[in-house]
């Protein structure tokens, strides 16, 4: 249980340093905070793999990396369809 709680919390620390290195973490809530943190580290580990130190199972650099380019992704995204239907 306590290590499913840790996993939340450095995946919501993950993915809040992803916000602040893009500066599109402002309208980002906990939830997708968390999300993001957990996605981007499982594409970041996937990518760059599993190097450095590491928190919660999670390797922190190529996590926040892989964070980066998910909120990244979903901003090119949501930026085009409201580009589109605006």
């Amino acid at each position: 249980m306590l290590y499913w709680i840790w996993v939340l919390i450095v995946g919501a620390i993950i993915g809040v340093l992803a916000g602040v290195i893009t500066g599109r973490g402002g309208s980002m809530g906990f939830l997708a905070n968390i999300i993001a943190g957990l996605v981007g580290s499982t594409l970041g580990q996937a990518i760059f793999g599993s190097w450095g130190p590491q928190m919660a199972g999670m390797a922190i650099v190529p996590s926040v990396l892989g964070a980066v380019i998910l909120v990244l992704a979903i901003s090119f995204v949501t930026g085009m369809f409201n580009r589109k239907h605006a």
